[in-house]
């Protein structure tokens, strides 16, 4: 990783006093600004083409083309132990998305408008990220329609269904603070989904996503055995497929706070830095 790949978008601008509101004030500037992002996704749906087709193929490809090697013929038990790993997969990957919007936000100059208005210095990033929620729910959707015609069967009930939803968009929520933090520092957008993608890939194939941690080598089933993508998927599979889920929740909402903790505040630094 570069330091010119790094480097603030706009390193130098004339400061400004920042604008000091209460936190009622903080949160409807934010979703504002959310609302200013379903938008729009709306206006143009052709920005959620990738969340459209990842799932697809990620479903397809690893069913019909490696499903057979890996599950040994067993195509349709298969499908029931992906399908909770792949919704993991495919939000996870949907976060990057986060960063590479608003880092073309920086270089068109958005972030200057952003600083003349009489907005929480906090509202663009976050309600950024809140409108990426209409991104994790077209991904989910369409994975989970895909699956259903596929064969693939809930064996729960429809709270816990609703659950692993929840938890599933929560979680990308959470990890997309990475992304907001790679987003600020990176120079172009390109550069964001350079960096996202080798810190993504690893996580998911060293996973319990498409193959069982226990045919891995033991030092790599340490990893996997807290390896957020494999507590998640651990997770989905309790309350889709039924089985365990107390222990790899608490790792997983582990995760999560540990994400935000340290990357919302990241995060928000860069943004400033970027607002000079």
């Amino acid at each position: 990783m570069s330091a010119q790949t790094l480097a603030p978008a706009h390193p130098t601008r004339q400061a400004a006093a920042p604008l000091r509101v209460g936190a009622a004030r903080s949160v409807r500037h934010s979703f504002a600004l959310a609302g200013r992002g379903v938008t729009k996704f709306l206006k143009s749906p052709m920005q959620l083409t990738d969340v459209v087709l990842t799932p697809i193929i990620s479903l397809l490809m690893f069913v019909y083309i490696f499903g057979g090697a890996i599950s040994g013929g067993h195509s349709h038990a298969y499908l029931q132990t992906l399908t909770p790993g792949v919704m993991v997969m495919t939000v996870f990957q949907a976060s990057i998305g986060i960063g590479v919007s608003l880092n073309a936000d920086a270089s068109t100059g958005m972030f200057d408008r952003f600083r003349s208005m009489p907005i929480a210095r906090s509202g663009p990033l976050v309600g950024a990220v809140l409108a990426d929620f209409v991104r994790y729910v077209v991904c989910l959707g369409t994975l989970l329609v895909l699956a259903l015609i596929m064969g693939y069967r809930i064996g729960t009930d429809p709270l816990s269904t609703l659950a692993a939803l929840v938890l599933l968009i929560g979680f990308a929520l959470c990890f997309s603070w990475l992304s907001v933090y790679i987003g600020m520092l990176a120079k172009t957008p390109a550069s964001v989904q350079g960096l996202m993608t080798i810190m993504v890939l690893p996580l998911t194939f060293a996973s319990n996503v498409f193959v069982p941690d226990k045919t891995m080598p033991g030092w790599l089933q340490t990893w996997s055995d807290i390896n957020p993508v494999s507590l998640m998927s651990d997770t989905v599979r309790g309350l889709l497929n039924g089985g365990a889920v107390a222990h790899p929740l608490l790792g997983s909402l582990g995760w999560m706070a540990g994400m935000v903790a340290v990357f919302f505040p990241l995060a928000m630094r860069a943004y400033r830095k970027n607002l000079g």
